[in-house]
């Protein structure tokens, strides 16, 4: 039997009659709870099925989910619950959930209109423009503040440049203006930062489409010039010259060549042949020809070299033959010889990272103007034989600082222009690709940089493995515009010549079962020529 306990206005109980005398309930002569039931009585007989609560309202007799949402009490507005559900503690920053990301979204009219450029002295140059780079919190950044994380990761600006950029709105974390460089970062918190964007200048020689039928499209791509967004380079890229040029976009990458290599570029119009050639490529169906000039008098025939090649730094992307390394093979064959340098043709059997660059500097004919492969930071021998006398980390160090003390536009080339590659990349590397590393402000550069060697489609949001990092959004500026926290602004640069913007390496001809692409031989690669002719 049970017994109806109620309150006007309050709840209805049906309550058992034995547990009456367990539980007392005190009502008052004007029917408002003084001691409500306790959450130990509710428990149990939510918990047995025998308690059932309603509203009940005496007069309308409506239950609770008739009611309408009772109005806010003024200056009592709701709790803002953060990430989770979960309800902020005093003092606490609200951090929104992470936004889906499409990576399926191509480059678009929009960002190709983000700036414009010119042609100079037969370079090809962009009006500076801001731009945002954006990230949300790396695993290795929570705990630490703002002022912390500038100063380990993004050192090319000085802790009072990004105190500056923070007054002026230039700083937001979660889209908020963050004012103060002391907050601390939490796990989800997304970045962003406004820089006043220079991109390096590249040779100014047109694209030249070689293949345009629906299915493919062929370019011989000039020297200097990447591939896609990366580093320090977003438009003098092959991808949005092709997007602001000929209005083409929504390509798929098949493979990659080297910012200073030059030659055939192979690109899928339609996802079905992307799949179609990167099995091509898996099963090792493609023939890739390059053609070369080095140092010194090589070998007269063909020259196999077999040996394993290991990554270094996938930070930087730099290689060296290591019986460690994955298994290689390029067969080498001399064109010519012209008394200091020979023209050689190259045929990589297989497809490591910098192959055929680390195969000819083992052999000790390194690519003349191999900015990395030929440099004397290797040792006296320069690499040759794999003599390199020195730890991964002390010839990294050397590498750097052979450059720097040089402070030639090569250094740019080591040290953020797309040459670093990622663990991924190493797992299906099928080019002698340049892959991507940080630039100089939130590493999102290095997100539009996806180093999966093929099938790719060239995004904006391309899949990465850098943390979720992204880069997109800029504000185009008047030609001639300074900005004054801006340090490049402030550099007068000189040109770069071209023979600093070239290594002498030219992919010639890309072959499958039912299909060849080939581009010209470049002067460079004639018998008689000479280096006195390249200026």
């Amino acid at each position: 039997m049970h017994v109806r306990v109620s309150a006007k206005g309050s709840l209805l109980f049906l309550v058992p009659r034995r547990l009456v005398r367990r539980h007392v309930v005190r009502f008052s002569s004007s029917a408002n709870i003084k001691r409500p039931l306790t959450r130990p009585f509710i428990h149990l007989w939510s918990q047995r099925g025998n308690l059932t609560m309603e509203q009940s309202d005496t007069n309308t007799g409506k239950r609770k989910h008739d009611e309408p949402d009772p109005p806010e009490t003024a200056g009592r507005g709701k709790r803002r619950r953060g990430a989770g559900g979960k309800k902020l503690r005093p003092g606490e920053r609200y951090i929104p959930p992470p936004q889906k990301r499409n990576p399926g979204v191509s480059f678009s009219q929009d960002h190709f209109n983000e700036t414009s450029y010119y042609v100079e002295g037969g370079l090809r140059k962009v009006f500076p423009y801001y731009f945002d780079f954006k990230t949300y919190c790396k695993g290795r950044w929570v705990g630490k503040s703002l002022q912390e994380v500038f100063k380990s990761e993004f050192r090319s600006e000085s802790i009072e440049y990004y105190e500056r950029a923070a007054k002026e709105g230039r700083i937001r974390l979660n889209e908020t203006p963050v004012e103060d460089l002391s907050v601390v970062l939490r796990n989800n918190d997304h970045m962003r930062n406004t820089v006043h964007r220079h991109e390096p200048p590249v040779i100014g020689t047109p694209l030249k489409i070689l293949v345009d039928d629906g299915e493919v499209l062929v370019v011989d791509k000039p020297a200097s010039i990447p591939v896609h967004p990366c580093g320090r380079f977003r438009h003098n890229t092959v991808i949005f010259i092709l997007g602001k040029e000929h209005g083409i976009s929504e390509l798929h990458t098949v493979h990659r060549l080297d910012r200073l290599t030059s030659g055939v570029l192979l690109f899928a119009r339609t996802l079905e042949t992307s799949k179609k050639l990167d099995q091509m490529v898996r099963e090792r169906q493609l023939e890739k020809e390059y053609v070369c000039r080095v140092e010194g008098e090589f070998p007269e025939g063909k020259l196999i070299c077999e040996e394993p090649i290991l990554v270094v730094s996938f930070k930087i992307g730099l290689c060296r033959v290591d019986p460690k390394g994955k298994e290689c093979r390029t067969v080498f064959q001399r064109l010519s010889f012209n008394g200091k340098t020979s023209v050689v043709r190259c045929l990589p059997l297989t497809g490591r990272t910098h192959q055929i660059r680390v195969h000819l500097q083992y052999l000790g004919f390194p690519i003349l103007n191999d900015p990395i492969y030929g440099s004397h930071a290797w040792g006296p021998h320069r690499g040759k034989g794999g003599l390199i006398g020195k730890s991964d980390e002390e010839l990294l160090q050397a590498l750097v600082e052979e450059h720097r003390s040089q402070e030639d536009l090569h250094l740019l080339a080591f040290m953020d222009d797309c040459i670093g590659v990622t663990k991924e990349a190493a797992k299906v590397e099928e080019t002698d690709s340049e892959a991507a590393k940080s630039g100089k402000s939130f590493p999102a550069q290095a997100e539009d940089c996806s180093e999966k060697e093929n099938s790719n489609k060239a995004s904006s949001e391309e899949p990465q493995s850098l943390e979720s990092t992204v880069a997109n959004s800029a504000q185009k500026t008047s030609p001639g515009t300074q900005d004054h926290l801006c340090s490049e602004c402030k550099l007068v640069r000189p040109d770069p010549t071209k023979k600093e913007l070239i290594m002498y390496l030219h992919a010639l001809r890309y072959k499958g079962p039912d299909f060849e692409y080939s581009a010209e031989s470049p002067d460079w690669a004639k018998e008689d020529w000479v280096e006195t002719d390249f200026s």
